[in-house]
Protein backbone atom coordinates (compact mmCIF):
# COMPACT_ATOMS: atom_id res chain seq x y z
CA UNK A 1 0.00 0.00 0.00
CA UNK A 2 1.14 3.56 -0.75
CA UNK A 3 1.22 6.16 2.02
CA UNK A 4 0.94 9.90 1.39
CA UNK A 5 3.10 12.01 3.72
CA UNK A 6 2.90 15.74 4.52
CA UNK A 7 6.36 17.18 3.83
CA UNK A 8 5.65 20.91 3.49
CA UNK A 9 2.32 21.28 5.25
CA UNK A 10 3.04 24.77 6.57
CA UNK A 11 3.19 26.08 2.99
CA UNK A 12 -0.55 25.42 2.71
CA UNK A 13 -1.74 26.98 5.96
CA UNK A 14 -4.42 27.91 6.95
CA UNK A 15 -6.06 25.17 4.84
CA UNK A 16 -3.85 22.47 6.36
CA UNK A 17 -4.60 23.38 9.95
CA UNK A 18 -7.62 21.10 9.60
CA UNK A 19 -6.58 18.56 6.94
CA UNK A 20 -3.51 16.84 5.52
CA UNK A 21 -2.17 18.06 2.17
CA UNK A 22 -3.58 14.93 0.53
CA UNK A 23 -7.12 16.07 1.38
CA UNK A 24 -6.74 19.31 -0.56
CA UNK A 25 -8.96 19.50 -3.64
CA UNK A 26 -7.20 20.60 -6.84
CA UNK A 27 -9.23 20.10 -9.99
CA UNK A 28 -12.21 17.77 -9.48
CA UNK A 29 -10.60 15.39 -6.98
CA UNK A 30 -8.55 15.65 -3.82
CA UNK A 31 -4.89 14.68 -4.11
CA UNK A 32 -5.60 11.41 -2.25
CA UNK A 33 -8.44 10.60 -4.65
CA UNK A 34 -6.16 11.26 -7.63
CA UNK A 35 -3.58 8.80 -6.31
CA UNK A 36 -6.24 6.17 -5.66
CA UNK A 37 -7.68 6.58 -9.15
CA UNK A 38 -4.24 6.44 -10.77
CA UNK A 39 -3.08 3.40 -8.74
CA UNK A 40 -6.48 1.66 -8.61
CA UNK A 41 -6.03 0.96 -4.91
CA UNK A 42 -6.60 2.50 -1.50
CA UNK A 43 -3.96 4.98 -0.35
CA UNK A 44 -3.04 5.66 3.28
CA UNK A 45 -2.24 9.03 4.86
CA UNK A 46 0.37 9.97 7.45
CA UNK A 47 -0.19 13.40 8.98
CA UNK A 48 -0.35 15.22 12.32
CA UNK A 49 -1.74 13.04 15.08
CA UNK A 50 -4.43 15.54 16.13
CA UNK A 51 -6.07 15.13 12.69
CA UNK A 52 -6.64 11.46 13.39
CA UNK A 53 -5.02 10.41 10.10
CA UNK A 54 -1.62 9.27 11.33
CA UNK A 55 -1.64 5.83 9.73
CA UNK A 56 1.60 3.87 10.00
CA UNK A 57 1.42 1.57 7.02
CA UNK A 58 3.88 -0.65 5.27
CA UNK A 59 4.60 0.36 1.70
CA UNK A 60 6.11 3.10 -0.39
CA UNK A 61 5.78 6.68 0.85
CA UNK A 62 4.85 9.51 -1.52
CA UNK A 63 5.07 13.26 -1.02
CA UNK A 64 1.42 14.30 -0.67
CA UNK A 65 2.05 17.59 -2.49
CA UNK A 66 3.03 15.81 -5.71
CA UNK A 67 0.11 15.12 -8.02
CA UNK A 68 -0.02 11.92 -10.08
CA UNK A 69 -0.03 14.15 -13.17
CA UNK A 70 3.47 15.30 -12.03
CA UNK A 71 2.38 18.89 -11.27
CA UNK A 72 4.11 19.89 -8.02
CA UNK A 73 2.30 21.97 -5.38
CA UNK A 74 4.90 24.17 -3.71
CA UNK A 75 2.77 26.99 -2.34
CA UNK A 76 -0.85 27.62 -1.45
CA UNK A 77 -1.44 29.74 -4.55
CA UNK A 78 -0.49 26.79 -6.77
CA UNK A 79 -3.92 25.36 -5.94
CA UNK A 80 -5.70 27.92 -8.10
CA UNK A 81 -2.82 28.29 -10.57
CA UNK A 82 -2.91 24.56 -11.43
CA UNK A 83 -6.65 24.13 -11.07
CA UNK A 84 -7.63 24.50 -14.74
CA UNK A 85 -5.18 21.86 -15.94
CA UNK A 86 -6.07 19.55 -13.06
CA UNK A 87 -9.79 19.78 -13.92
CA UNK A 88 -8.91 18.66 -17.44
CA UNK A 89 -6.68 15.84 -16.16
CA UNK A 90 -9.30 14.59 -13.69
CA UNK A 91 -12.06 14.90 -16.28
CA UNK A 92 -10.20 12.60 -18.69
CA UNK A 93 -9.54 10.05 -15.95
CA UNK A 94 -13.06 10.07 -14.52
CA UNK A 95 -15.03 9.75 -17.75
CA UNK A 96 -12.89 7.04 -19.35
CA UNK A 97 -15.19 4.32 -20.63
CA UNK A 98 -18.29 6.04 -19.26
CA UNK A 99 -21.28 7.80 -20.79
CA UNK A 100 -22.64 11.14 -19.62
CA UNK A 101 -26.26 11.59 -18.65
CA UNK A 102 -28.34 13.62 -21.08
CA UNK A 103 -28.12 17.41 -21.12
CA UNK A 104 -31.41 19.30 -21.31
CA UNK A 105 -32.09 20.99 -24.65
CA UNK A 106 -32.94 24.18 -22.75
CA UNK A 107 -29.18 24.84 -22.56
CA UNK A 108 -26.93 26.57 -25.09
CA UNK A 109 -23.68 24.70 -25.71
CA UNK A 110 -20.67 26.49 -27.22
CA UNK A 111 -17.90 24.12 -28.27
CA UNK A 112 -17.86 20.33 -28.01
CA UNK A 113 -20.78 18.67 -26.23
CA UNK A 114 -18.52 15.68 -25.55
CA UNK A 115 -16.54 17.88 -23.13
CA UNK A 116 -19.55 18.09 -20.80
CA UNK A 117 -20.05 15.19 -18.38
CA UNK A 118 -23.15 15.00 -16.20
CA UNK A 119 -23.34 12.46 -13.36
CA UNK A 120 -26.50 10.74 -12.11
CA UNK A 121 -29.14 13.02 -10.61
CA UNK A 122 -27.50 16.24 -11.82
CA UNK A 123 -29.58 18.90 -13.59
CA UNK A 124 -28.69 21.86 -15.83
CA UNK A 125 -31.38 24.17 -17.18
CA UNK A 126 -31.41 27.20 -19.49
CA UNK A 127 -27.69 27.92 -19.09
CA UNK A 128 -24.79 28.73 -21.44
CA UNK A 129 -22.01 26.12 -21.32
CA UNK A 130 -18.77 26.96 -23.14
CA UNK A 131 -16.22 24.16 -23.56
CA UNK A 132 -13.88 25.89 -26.00
CA UNK A 133 -11.34 26.47 -23.20
CA UNK A 134 -11.86 23.15 -21.45
CA UNK A 135 -14.31 20.57 -20.08
CA UNK A 136 -17.28 21.00 -17.76
CA UNK A 137 -17.94 18.35 -15.09
CA UNK A 138 -21.22 18.24 -13.14
CA UNK A 139 -21.19 15.85 -10.20
CA UNK A 140 -23.84 13.56 -8.78
CA UNK A 141 -27.06 15.35 -7.73
CA UNK A 142 -25.51 18.74 -8.49
CA UNK A 143 -27.63 21.55 -9.93
CA UNK A 144 -26.96 24.43 -12.32
CA UNK A 145 -29.90 26.82 -12.23
CA UNK A 146 -31.34 28.92 -15.05
CA UNK A 147 -29.42 31.77 -16.63
CA UNK A 148 -25.96 30.64 -15.52
CA UNK A 149 -23.00 31.26 -17.82
CA UNK A 150 -20.10 28.83 -17.42
CA UNK A 151 -16.79 28.61 -19.23
CA UNK A 152 -14.65 25.49 -18.79
CA UNK A 153 -12.53 24.08 -17.37
CA UNK A 154 -15.12 23.95 -14.59
CA UNK A 155 -16.06 21.38 -11.96
CA UNK A 156 -19.20 21.25 -9.85
CA UNK A 157 -18.81 18.41 -7.38
CA UNK A 158 -21.46 16.18 -5.81
CA UNK A 159 -24.46 18.03 -4.39
CA UNK A 160 -23.14 21.44 -5.41
CA UNK A 161 -25.45 24.24 -6.58
CA UNK A 162 -24.86 27.06 -9.05
CA UNK A 163 -27.60 29.61 -8.42
CA UNK A 164 -29.56 31.55 -11.04
CA UNK A 165 -27.62 33.96 -13.24
CA UNK A 166 -24.18 32.99 -11.98
CA UNK A 167 -21.10 33.86 -14.07
CA UNK A 168 -18.23 31.38 -13.81
CA UNK A 169 -14.89 31.69 -15.61
CA UNK A 170 -12.23 29.07 -16.38
CA UNK A 171 -10.32 27.21 -13.70
CA UNK A 172 -13.10 27.16 -11.09
CA UNK A 173 -14.03 24.22 -8.85
CA UNK A 174 -17.08 24.21 -6.60
CA UNK A 175 -16.51 21.46 -4.05
CA UNK A 176 -19.12 19.03 -2.71
CA UNK A 177 -22.34 20.48 -1.27
CA UNK A 178 -21.28 24.08 -1.87
CA UNK A 179 -23.47 26.86 -3.27
CA UNK A 180 -22.24 29.69 -5.48
CA UNK A 181 -23.72 32.79 -7.07
CA UNK A 182 -22.50 36.09 -8.51
CA UNK A 183 -19.16 36.03 -10.36
CA UNK A 184 -16.27 33.59 -9.88
CA UNK A 185 -12.97 33.48 -11.75
CA UNK A 186 -10.35 30.76 -11.11
CA UNK A 187 -11.64 29.85 -7.65
CA UNK A 188 -11.28 26.57 -5.73
CA UNK A 189 -13.88 25.89 -3.03
CA UNK A 190 -12.94 22.79 -1.04
CA UNK A 191 -16.50 21.84 -0.02
CA UNK A 192 -19.54 22.51 2.20
CA UNK A 193 -19.12 26.27 1.75
CA UNK A 194 -21.37 29.02 0.43
CA UNK A 195 -20.81 32.06 -1.74
CA UNK A 196 -24.43 32.04 -2.73
CA UNK A 197 -25.08 35.68 -3.63
CA UNK A 198 -23.87 38.49 -5.89
CA UNK A 199 -20.28 39.66 -5.53
CA UNK A 200 -16.91 38.84 -7.10
CA UNK A 201 -14.44 36.17 -6.02
CA UNK A 202 -11.29 35.59 -8.05
CA UNK A 203 -7.95 33.73 -7.94
CA UNK A 204 -8.86 32.37 -4.53
CA UNK A 205 -9.00 29.19 -2.45
CA UNK A 206 -11.79 28.72 0.09
CA UNK A 207 -11.86 25.99 2.74
CA UNK A 208 -14.80 23.98 4.09
CA UNK A 209 -17.75 25.24 6.15
CA UNK A 210 -17.14 28.84 5.07
CA UNK A 211 -19.78 31.45 4.27
CA UNK A 212 -19.25 34.59 2.19
CA UNK A 213 -22.04 37.09 2.78
CA UNK A 214 -24.12 38.78 0.08
CA UNK A 215 -22.41 41.42 -2.09
CA UNK A 216 -18.96 40.62 -0.70
CA UNK A 217 -16.01 41.13 -3.05
CA UNK A 218 -12.32 40.40 -3.13
CA UNK A 219 -9.57 42.15 -5.05
CA UNK A 220 -7.32 39.90 -7.14
CA UNK A 221 -5.23 42.63 -8.81
CA UNK A 222 -3.41 45.55 -7.19
CA UNK A 223 -4.18 49.07 -8.41
CA UNK A 224 -0.52 49.54 -9.38
CA UNK A 225 -0.41 46.12 -11.13
CA UNK A 226 2.58 45.02 -9.04
CA UNK A 227 3.20 41.41 -8.01
CA UNK A 228 1.23 40.42 -4.92
CA UNK A 229 2.76 39.71 -1.52
CA UNK A 230 1.15 37.10 0.75
CA UNK A 231 1.59 36.17 4.42
CA UNK A 232 3.91 33.17 4.80
CA UNK A 233 3.50 31.05 7.95
CA UNK A 234 6.96 29.50 7.46
CA UNK A 235 8.82 32.82 7.48
CA UNK A 236 6.20 34.73 9.51
CA UNK A 237 6.27 37.61 7.07
CA UNK A 238 4.85 38.65 3.71
CA UNK A 239 6.60 37.14 0.70
CA UNK A 240 6.38 37.87 -3.01
CA UNK A 241 4.17 35.37 -4.85
CA UNK A 242 5.58 36.60 -8.18
CA UNK A 243 1.99 36.63 -9.38
CA UNK A 244 0.02 39.62 -10.61
CA UNK A 245 -3.34 37.98 -9.90
CA UNK A 246 -3.74 36.68 -6.36
CA UNK A 247 -6.87 36.89 -4.24
CA UNK A 248 -8.17 35.33 -1.01
CA UNK A 249 -7.16 32.23 0.98
CA UNK A 250 -9.71 31.33 3.62
CA UNK A 251 -9.42 28.66 6.30
CA UNK A 252 -12.22 26.30 7.34
CA UNK A 253 -15.20 27.54 9.38
CA UNK A 254 -14.56 31.22 8.57
CA UNK A 255 -17.41 33.64 7.78
CA UNK A 256 -18.00 37.03 6.11
CA UNK A 257 -20.77 39.47 6.92
CA UNK A 258 -22.65 41.09 4.03
CA UNK A 259 -20.83 43.68 1.88
CA UNK A 260 -17.42 42.59 3.11
CA UNK A 261 -14.41 43.80 1.08
CA UNK A 262 -11.13 41.88 1.00
CA UNK A 263 -7.88 43.22 -0.39
CA UNK A 264 -5.49 41.60 -2.86
CA UNK A 265 -3.48 38.72 -1.39
CA UNK A 266 -5.37 38.17 1.87
CA UNK A 267 -4.93 35.23 4.24
CA UNK A 268 -7.85 34.55 6.58
CA UNK A 269 -7.24 31.87 9.16
CA UNK A 270 -9.36 29.09 10.66
CA UNK A 271 -12.68 30.05 12.31
CA UNK A 272 -12.60 33.79 11.63
CA UNK A 273 -15.70 36.01 11.73
CA UNK A 274 -15.11 39.07 9.53
CA UNK A 275 -17.56 41.96 9.10
CA UNK A 276 -17.87 45.73 8.74
CA UNK A 277 -16.98 48.32 6.12
CA UNK A 278 -13.58 49.04 4.57
CA UNK A 279 -10.66 46.76 3.77
CA UNK A 280 -9.33 44.74 6.73
CA UNK A 281 -5.65 43.87 7.00
CA UNK A 282 -4.14 41.25 4.68
CA UNK A 283 -3.45 38.65 7.36
CA UNK A 284 -6.19 37.79 9.84
CA UNK A 285 -5.19 35.16 12.42
CA UNK A 286 -7.33 32.16 13.26
CA UNK A 287 -10.12 32.64 15.82
CA UNK A 288 -10.38 36.39 15.17
CA UNK A 289 -13.66 38.32 15.39
CA UNK A 290 -14.08 41.81 13.92
CA UNK A 291 -13.03 44.02 11.03
CA UNK A 292 -11.41 47.37 10.25
CA UNK A 293 -12.48 48.78 13.61
CA UNK A 294 -10.39 46.12 15.33
CA UNK A 295 -10.34 42.43 16.23
CA UNK A 296 -10.87 40.43 19.38
CA UNK A 297 -10.42 36.73 20.02
CA UNK A 298 -13.26 34.53 18.86
CA UNK A 299 -13.72 32.46 21.99
CA UNK A 300 -13.28 28.74 21.47
CA UNK A 301 -16.58 27.77 23.10
CA UNK A 302 -18.56 30.15 20.88
CA UNK A 303 -16.70 29.03 17.75
CA UNK A 304 -17.49 25.38 18.47
CA UNK A 305 -21.16 26.19 19.15
CA UNK A 306 -21.45 27.90 15.76
CA UNK A 307 -19.65 25.09 13.95
CA UNK A 308 -22.05 22.55 15.45
CA UNK A 309 -25.06 24.52 14.18
CA UNK A 310 -23.55 25.00 10.71
CA UNK A 311 -22.74 21.31 10.32
CA UNK A 312 -26.11 20.26 11.71
CA UNK A 313 -27.81 22.15 8.83
CA UNK A 314 -26.04 19.77 6.43
CA UNK A 315 -26.91 16.71 8.53
CA UNK A 316 -23.29 16.39 9.69
CA UNK A 317 -22.25 15.74 13.28
CA UNK A 318 -19.59 17.80 15.03
CA UNK A 319 -17.59 14.93 16.52
CA UNK A 320 -15.14 14.54 19.37
CA UNK A 321 -12.43 14.55 16.71
CA UNK A 322 -13.65 17.96 15.54
CA UNK A 323 -13.48 19.23 19.12
CA UNK A 324 -9.85 18.05 19.39
CA UNK A 325 -9.01 19.78 16.08
CA UNK A 326 -10.57 23.07 17.20
CA UNK A 327 -8.75 22.94 20.53
CA UNK A 328 -5.41 22.17 18.90
CA UNK A 329 -5.71 24.93 16.29
CA UNK A 330 -6.87 27.45 18.91
CA UNK A 331 -3.77 26.79 21.01
CA UNK A 332 -1.41 26.47 18.04
CA UNK A 333 -2.42 29.87 16.61
CA UNK A 334 -2.58 31.90 19.82
CA UNK A 335 0.75 33.63 19.09
CA UNK A 336 -0.75 35.39 16.09
CA UNK A 337 -3.71 36.93 17.95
Amino acid sequence: MYTLVDKNKSSFLPLTYSRPISSLRVGILTIKEKWELALNQEVGVKSDEYLGMNLHLNGEEKDASILPSSNKLNNIWDIYVLNAIEISNDFSALIKGRKSNKISNTNKIIGEKSLIFVEDGATIEASILNTKSGPIYVGKNAKIMEGSMIRGPFALCEGGVVKMGTKIYSGTTVGPYSKVGGELNNVVIQGFSNKAHDGFLGNSVIGEWCNIGADSNNSNLKNNYEEVKLWCYDEEKFINTKRQFCGLFMGDHSKFGINTMVNTGTIIGFSVNLFGSGFPRNFIPSFSWGGTSGFKTYQLKKAIETAKLVMQRRDKIFSNKDTRIFNHIYNQTSKYR
